[in-house]
């Protein structure tokens, strides 16, 4: 057991090479401890002769709560000067990165923390601000200072991909008229990691992306999934034309199903000139039309049908459900030669004059986009993954609530979603 007061005060502390100097403890303020190192006098980098103090400035350093209350670190900072008159190297400050960094304003071990507590933990800035008594920039900075050397210097954290997926997402809503801003997210599918976020939802930051990408990385990529977007396509055509692209299924009958939406919406105002109402049958029968045919029992098709013949004089509707039907049975086998002659046939027989014209767009956009639709049966990956990284990414926004800097969000979406080795964390020197 140590008993000499000195040294229990510096195990309390926990920082090497460091002197308690004393504790100036005032009701309602941080506790605040003064220190200095303890290192012995430097010798002087040019000349190899011994140093002298020349002068002390206090620096205040935001540090780890101590029993429930906010600690500052006052660290009496020497500046040193060569004894040697002719030296060049005039002066120079004393360094301690165990204490902090460089042009930080809080010490080293609670960098990390906070960084651990926000980007790991998603807590939101403001609370963890109020746990240590510091200003949220103070946070705020530090984060992104650490965030960015443990996501963007690890070259292990992007490994080999395979199967990339691309993706918009709403970043935040700009000025008076809450004009939509966009990211994109760059993600390995078979992985679920998020790789990057990009500002914008064109072609231009997604293809500089991959353009800083080296040539053996994005030969190692097969397969690209998307939703049906004709900006990613072009990103993929581009810069991956070697890939086999992917459209994910559950996008191709999302659109089945909203072009079956408008038909029956179309044929309600055409038929009783209103929007539908509860006692309407084509608006009764609206959920019921979205429902997989298997899952309707002998009750529900037989209401289905009485329905449909009540409210949709002329078979559009009908006809719209049962072209999502026919596109939702394609993906019933894994044959992906047969998918391709599928998706022919059908776009063909869609695009018949005879057809409602919802009928006729879907079937266009399924001739559109045949190959990257049939793929899905050779590849078997989707853009699940994709939305799954969405889905992280929208809950490190409602902690912040709302985000509208791009760096600070991109770097704790990336500390979240994109699996950073947190082992680096103790090792990273902030930037």
């Amino acid at each position: 057991m140590e008993v000499n007061a000195t040294r229990i005060c510096n195990i309390l502390l926990g920082l090497p090479e460091v002197k308690v100097l004393g504790v100036d403890d005032q009701q309602g303020k941080p506790l605040a401890v003064y220190i200095e190192c303890s290192r012995a006098t430097p010798i002087c980098s040019k000349c190899r002769r011994s140093a002298r103090v020349k002068d002390r400035s206090l620096v205040e350093l935001t540090d780890l709560p101590a029993f429930g209350r906010p600690v500052r670190l006052m660290w009496s900072k020497r500046r040193w000067v060569c004894t040697n008159g002719e030296c060049p190297q005039k002066s120079w400050t004393e360094e301690n990165h165990h204490i902090a960094s460089p042009r930080m304003s809080m010490t080293d071990r609670a960098g990390r923390w906070v960084t651990e507590q926000v980007g790991r933990y998603v807590r939101s800035i403001n609370e963890v601000a109020n746990d240590l008594g510091c200003a949220w920039h103070t946070i705020n900075d530090t984060v992104v200072a650490y965030g960015k050397a443990l996501v963007d210097d690890d070259p292990g954290r992007i490994g080999a991909v395979t199967a990339l997926g691309l993706d918009e997402l709403l970043f935040f809503r700009k000025g008076a008229w809450h004009t939509l801003q966009w990211a994109t997210c760059l993600v390995d599918v078979q992985e679920g990691t998020l790789l990057d976020l990009v500002e914008g939802r064109t072609t231009k930051a997604p293809s500089a992306w991959l353009q800083a990408r080296e040539a053996s990385w994005k030969e190692q990529i097969r397969y690209g999934t998307l939703d049906l977007c004709g900006t990613f396509k072009a990103v993929f055509d581009k810069e991956l034309p070697h890939i086999t692209q992917v459209a994910d299924p559950f996008h191709v009958i999302k659109l089945a199903n909203s072009k079956l939406d408008e038909c029956r919406r179309r044929v309600q105002n055409a038929t009783v000139g209103h929007r539908g109402r509860k006692s309407d049958p084509l608006y009764r029968c609206r959920r019921l039309l979205t429902k997989a045919r298997e899952r309707l029992d002998e009750q529900g098709q037989e209401k289905l049908v009485g329905l449909l013949k009540a409210g949709d004089p002329d078979g559009e509707v009908a006809t719209a459900w049962q072209a999502k039907e026919a596109i939702r049975a394609l993906y019933l086998h894994t044959d992906a030669e047969l998918a391709l002659q599928w998706v022919e046939t059908l776009g063909a027989d869609l695009k018949d004059a005879d057809k409602p014209e919802e009928v006729r767009s879907l079937g266009r956009m399924l001739l559109r986009w045949k190959n990257q639709i049939a793929a899905w049966h050779e590849a078997q990956v989707t853009n699940g993954p994709t939305e799954t990284m969405n889905n992280l990414i929208k809950r490190v926004k409602r902690a912040a609530f709302g985000s509208t800097n791009f760096t600070n969000f991109r770097i704790r979406s990336l500390l979240y979603a994109g699996r950073p080795n947190w082992s680096r964390l103790q090792s990273v020197t902030p930037r």
